[in-house]
């Protein structure tokens, strides 16, 4: 009899530890905070030049999911740092989306985004977003 109750408690420690982990594991991993707020750049109209209007009041958090939706025949996105944004230049290691529909998550910091096509971000079709 001695030998069953052994065996009951073990198991029982076992659910429990089980329990437990998942518990501390959800505490640490939230999945509904993962997963962030998804933006349309320059909403019904898309991506395209002076969308400072389009930035105003919104505040954007890191993983938050901002989509470009454009004409790829006439439009990109590139990717770059504050250099490539403030110069209107795409350097060479630069990701360059060219779907029409591209999707990025926010990293935490300033995210920049220019039009890479000749005279495009000259013209102000690029975006600079804070995320926290």
């Amino acid at each position: 009899m001695a030998a069953a109750r052994r065996g009951r408690s073990s198991a029982s420690g076992v659910v429990l530890l089980s329990c437990l982990v998942v518990a501390l594991l959800t505490e640490s991993f939230p999945a509904a905070e993962a997963a962030g707020t998804t933006y349309y750049v320059g909403d019904a109209g898309g991506w395209g030049r002076n969308l400072d209007w389009w930035l105003a009041g919104k505040t954007f958090y890191a993983g938050d999911v901002l989509v470009f939706k454009y004409n790829r025949e006439y439009h990109d996105v590139a990717v770059v740092g504050g250099k490539g944004y403030r110069r209107c230049k795409v350097p060479r290691s630069t990701v360059v989306l060219r779907s029409g529909y591209d999707q990025v998550t926010l990293r935490r910091g300033n995210n920049y985004f220019i039009c890479g096509m000749p005279a495009h971000c000259d013209a102000g079709m690029k975006l600079a977003v804070k995320a926290f």
